[in-house]
């Protein structure tokens, strides 16, 4: 192990399938003992990029390197590097949470004695200890997910890749992950982490790439992000929704940015916060727009994905291509 390496380095990355190009000219790096996410809708390339990280397919060109290490030529090296929990928890629901960490640790060659002994250490970290005799069809969606990340760990990885861990998990659960995750960080652990949550991203990470359309269009921390909007966000909120349209074309002459219509709230980026509110106001009336509030906020990651890429996190671009890889 390069302990002088990033601990992710990837150059140039590029995958097809078929037609269609997950990946185009990739580019990502993150440091050791930090979290970066890569933040993208459905469609962006994260999954693409994690299973190549993962060794689990190979780029077309390009490169990637864990601490130092290809991910083409020295495989089986990055393999013992690496944990990685996917999607969806891949465990066996007929075993408690304690015999699926332990088989996973044989999988692992850990032996029988390392596999008890690190399957108790886990199940202590993740919080689930006491459930551990439990079948696993009895847990929870967030205890799942606690125990999906404890069965990464298994192998005492340097580099934890966390390939959106809060998928179909409701808010409990989710807060659940985060502060595992949380705790996980505290002692040191090198995380990437994709999600198309901008919550999730704001809350737990280091530093923020923005994917899109598989390429990288903007990376920093969620503050640097953030100030790429250059300025607030006026936020108008319509007496009827069906006004957005006309509402959009007098605002827009004011906006930064892309304009988002979400229902009857309208959001506009404005370089120059000073008299906005007026300005907008007095817009909305020679329009004939009822507004029932007119105010400005600081821009969020939402804003800024809209600013960076044209469309909201939420959307969907491309096909979802890994789900035929």
């Amino acid at each position: 192990m390069d302990v002088s390496e990033p601990a992710i380095r990837v150059e140039g990355l590029v995958r097809s399938f078929g037609r269609t190009q997950a990946l185009r000219g990739l580019d990502l790096e993150v440091p050791p003992g930090t979290v970066t996410a890569l933040l993208g809708p459905n469609g962006a390339g994260k999954t693409t990029l994690v299973r190549i990280l993962a060794t689990l397919i190979r780029p077309d060109r390009g490169t990637a390197r864990i601490l130092g290490r290809d991910v083409v030529r020295e495989a089986f090296a990055v393999r013992s590097l690496i944990g990685l929990t996917g999607q969806y928890a891949a465990l066996d629901e007929l075993l408690t949470g304690r015999e699926n960490l332990r088989l996973i640790g044989r999988l692992a060659h850990l032996g029988e004695r390392r596999a008890r002994a690190r399957a108790e250490d886990l199940l202590h970290l993740v919080g689930i200890a006491e459930a551990a005799g439990r079948p696993v069809t009895t847990y929870s969606g967030g205890m799942r997910r606690r125990l999906d990340i404890a069965a990464g760990l298994m192998g005492s990885p340097a580099v934890l890749v966390l390939d959106e861990p809060t998928t179909g998990l409701d808010p409990r659960g989710r807060i659940e992950v985060w502060e595992l995750i949380e705790s996980l960080v505290r002692q040191g652990t090198t995380l990437l982490l994709t999600t198309q949550h901008l919550e999730e991203a704001d809350r737990l990470a280091d530093a923020i790439a923005v994917i899109d359309r598989g390429r990288i269009v903007a990376s920093g921390t969620d503050e640097e992000l953030k100030r790429r909007v250059g300025g607030e966000v006026l936020e108008v909120r319509l007496a009827d929704a069906g006004q957005a349209s006309r509402a959009r074309a007098a605002l827009e002459p004011m906006a930064a940015g892309p304009v988002r219509v979400e229902g009857a709230l309208v959001s506009v980026p404005v370089r120059h916060p000073s008299g906005a509110v007026v300005h907008a106001v007095r817009r909305l009336d020679a329009a004939a727009v009822e507004a029932e509030d007119v105010a400005l906020r600081r821009p969020t990651l939402d804003d800024v994905f809209l600013v960076l890429t044209g469309h909201a996190a939420g959307a969907d671009p491309e096909p979802d291509v890994w789900r035929v890889a």
